[in-house]
């Protein structure tokens, strides 16, 4: 068992806060029927599916007590949500401190597309990389899954 003053100095250790991305947030992709393709996965591969996809659960790392999440979805052919890019993926990138990491973004001159959108599962914003593709950065908030419950791949 720990003695007292080691527990108090693990919980005063400062939490990482380097702008930078942490993991997979989710894959996007274009499909000509998103239904049929969601139960196919379902069917074929054992996804739990509901109507954005599928959300992958899994431990974080740093803090083993902590489910986070990452979403598979397909996405009607045609969608503009990939736009401006040609692309027919998109992939979101879990990241922590996101204004941080805006804020090294700009001074690099990389293209941000839009602002940052916040909701109760976390704050969104989208960049180009050089090769044309949009990506999503997605700073979560997973105990709003959590809460949520549902059915998840696991």
């Amino acid at each position: 068992m720990a003695d007292k003053n080691e527990e108090t100095e693990k919980s005063t250790q400062p939490i990482d806060a380097t702008p930078r991305v942490t993991g997979i947030g989710g894959i996007f992709f274009f499909s000509e029927d998103t239904e049929k393709t969601k139960k196919w996965y379902s069917e074929n591969l054992g996804l739990a599916t509901n109507d954005y996809g599928s959300s992958f659960e899994f431990r974080n790392a740093h803090r083993p007590e902590e489910i986070n999440y990452l979403q598979w979805s397909p996405f009607k052919e045609g969608s503009e949500y990939f736009s401006p890019s040609k692309k027919e993926f998109m992939v979101n990138y879990r990241v922590q401190n996101l204004e941080g990491l805006l804020k090294k973004l700009r001074s690099n001159g990389v293209t941000i597309l839009d602002s940052v959108e916040t909701y109760d599962y976390g704050k969104f914003v989208h960049i180009m990389d050089d090769d044309g593709n949009k990506i999503e950065l997605w700073e979560p908030v997973d105990s709003v899954f959590t809460a949520m419950g549902g059915e998840t791949t696991k």
